[in-house]
């Protein structure tokens, strides 16, 4: 995997306004990029415009929204699509990133939903991708969503994700917790899924904690510390694909800055050893 071709490098962390103070004030050395949430933060003056706008200005970011709604059988809402354009250009925004999912059609449902695996989505799904970019004048990226039902499934989530992002010509957020997530959930084996994704569109990855309600049962919380297992899932993707771009996801239960600047380091950390592993490989 070409290094070159990423718009960012190393290891990332969700900013979140209850520590964008400490972090606009000393950002964590083993963070080298941040991401918000477009939709957070247009529109935005005053203290935290400001707060954001220092950051920006200092450090690499990416953006990944939360209301796109790619899936919906709505028509594309493409004013907010040009707010969004705006938005990245402004701040020099070096990627912009959706969930694979849909949450509106006559008005917002608050809340990610997955989209039929069928054919006739993954068409409707591509002219809309190819629309959005077409506005934004950039590609995007389309991250793998973790769902609880696959309500008029025909396809394997594996073959939508994958037809979607071929027939589109997008990117790939990849987001190893929501594999796990979904690998317990619906029973299938992470690493053969892992294994079958492009690893060639991958742009950056996402890694998080999640709720464990019951043996059979995960919820994508983003409210808990990562567990071995997605650690592990992680250090599978890169001897699989290489080193690339990870972040850090942590929307409940935040914990003091510091603190998760040490979740942050532990991805530096297994990007420093995969990459001792590539270069005796090589040498």
């Amino acid at each position: 995997m070409n290094p070159d071709r990423f718009p960012v490098h190393g290891a990332g962390l969700g900013l979140r306004r209850s520590f964008i103070d400490a972090a606009a004030e000393r950002a964590p050395q083993a963070v080298d990029f941040w991401e918000i949430a477009p939709e957070n933060w247009i529109g935005v003056g005053g203290r935290f415009g400001r707060l954001l706008r220092s950051l920006t200005e200092r450090f690499p970011f990416v953006c990944h929204g939360l209301s796109l709604s790619i899936g919906s059988p709505a028509p594309l809402d493409r004013a907010f699509v040009e707010r969004i354009r705006d938005f990245l250009d402004v701040h020099g925004i070096r990627a912009y990133s959706e969930h694979l999912s849909y949450c509106s059609d006559d008005g917002h449902l608050y809340d990610l939903m997955p989209i039929p695996f069928t054919e006739e989505a993954v068409h409707h799904v591509v002219a809309r991708v190819r629309e959005v970019q077409d506005i934004l004048g950039r590609r995007i990226a389309l991250e793998n969503v973790s769902y609880y039902a696959a309500p008029g499934q025909e396809m394997a989530e594996i073959d939508f994700l994958n037809a979607v992002l071929s027939e589109a010509d997008c990117d790939l957020l990849l987001d190893v917790n929501n594999i796990y997530v979904n690998s317990i959930n619906h029973g299938y084996d992470p690493l053969a899924f892992l294994e079958a994704l492009p690893g060639e569109r991958v742009v950056y990855a996402h890694i998080a904690g999640h709720y464990a309600e019951a043996p059979d049962l995960r919820v994508d919380t983003h409210g808990a510390d990562v567990i071995d297992p997605v650690w592990n899932l992680l250090e599978h993707a890169y001897r699989r694909f290489g080193i690339f771009p990870t972040l850090l996801e942590r929307d409940f239960n935040i914990p003091p800055l510091a603190e998760l600047a040490g979740e942050v380091a532990e991805i530096a950390r297994l990007q420093a050893r995969h990459q001792g592993v590539e270069r005796r490989a090589h040498g």
